[in-house]
């Protein structure tokens, strides 16, 4: 069912929390990434975060997830929880923090894209056209680091964490009709954890050698980005539109170049920076809504239509 009543405090709050949460660990993932190494960063966070939603999940009952539903949490979980937080890891060993940002942030058309396609929503015309000038915003902010090679790398990365995000919002959404947010995040994040498990050799001896401060890193990934913004996230989703949270998350590149900027002392370059402009457009575009027809009024003169026609 969609949702048409404007969202309350509460629900407004969880998305607040959301944007400056994911905002940051963008700028997280990037300070500590030279400590840790994609598999064994995206390992230790999601199972600080199953550890800390495991906690609050003591509290409140749990709902048994149908076959369905189980098939659902298992492509959450792989995709938006394993795959997503591998590919975005590395992307990060290779662009700046406000670039990966850009790029990833091309979900929300991706989103529009699976639900015309699994969920018979159809290609509204404006959404292809949004769809168009993503894409040469993702080939602008290409062209940006074109000079070097692990550059082009780090984008191909993007667009994966940028696909797996969709497919785990589309996969998350009817979840949330039946069973609490609280669940789905952490029955998903430990679906995510447990397909990390092979780079539990590299996440020990990386903590071996890892300074204070990454690890503390990790421990503050796992806490806020994951465990908090992702319950808030699906608290917000399960009483807004899923389009209209989605406008939300376009404040996320800008607040992280911000934060790029006064943390780690790095901009993106300003080509990458007209991409995500771009890209963000594109998004924009895409959720406009194209007029409906006018229909004539019943006993309206048809000699009326005639002269407009002639105008």
């Amino acid at each position: 069912m969609t949702t048409t009543a404007p969202p309350d405090g509460r629900t407004l709050l969880a998305v607040v929390v959301t944007v400056l949460a994911w905002a940051s660990a963008f700028v997280g993932i990037r300070a500590i990434g030279e400590d840790l190494s994609p598999g064994a960063l995206a390992l230790g966070r999601l199972l600080v975060g199953t550890l800390v939603l495991g906690l609050l999940l003591t509290r409140r009952g749990w709902v048994r997830p149908t076959a369905g539903e189980w098939r659902l949490l298992a492509v959450c979980g792989l995709g938006w929880f394993a795959v997503y937080n591998l590919a975005l890891n590395a992307a990060e060993q290779h662009l700046d923090a406000g670039t990966t940002a850009m790029l990833v942030n091309i979900g929300p058309v991706l989103i529009a894209v699976l639900a015309g396609l699994l969920l018979g929503e159809g290609f509204p015309r404006w959404l292809v056209v949004g769809l168009a000038v993503a894409f040469g915003g993702v080939l602008l902010i290409g062209l940006a680091t074109r000079g070097a090679e692990a550059d082009l790398v780090g984008v191909v990365f993007c667009v994966v964490a940028a696909v797996t995000y969709a497919v785990g919002v589309v996969a998350q959404k009817p979840l949330l009709r039946r069973l609490p947010g609280l669940q789905v995040t952490f029955t998903a994040c430990a679906i995510g954890a447990a397909a990390c498990l092979p780079w539990a050799g590299a996440l020990v001896a990386d903590l071996g050698t890892a300074p204070a401060g990454s690890v503390a890193g990790l421990v503050y990934l796992g806490v806020v980005p994951t465990a908090l913004a992702f319950s808030t996230w699906a608290y917000a989703l399960s009483r807004m539109d899923a389009g209209r949270l989605g406008v939300t998350t376009y404040l996320v590149p800008p607040l992280v170049i911000l934060l790029g900027w006064l943390l780690l002392g790095e901009t993106p370059p300003l080509l990458a920076v007209v991409g995500g402009v771009v890209c963000l457009a594109g998004v924009a575009v895409s959720r406009r809504r194209s007029r409906p027809a006018l229909v004539p009024a019943a006993g309206a003169p048809a000699a009326h239509a005639g002269a407009v026609g002639r105008r």
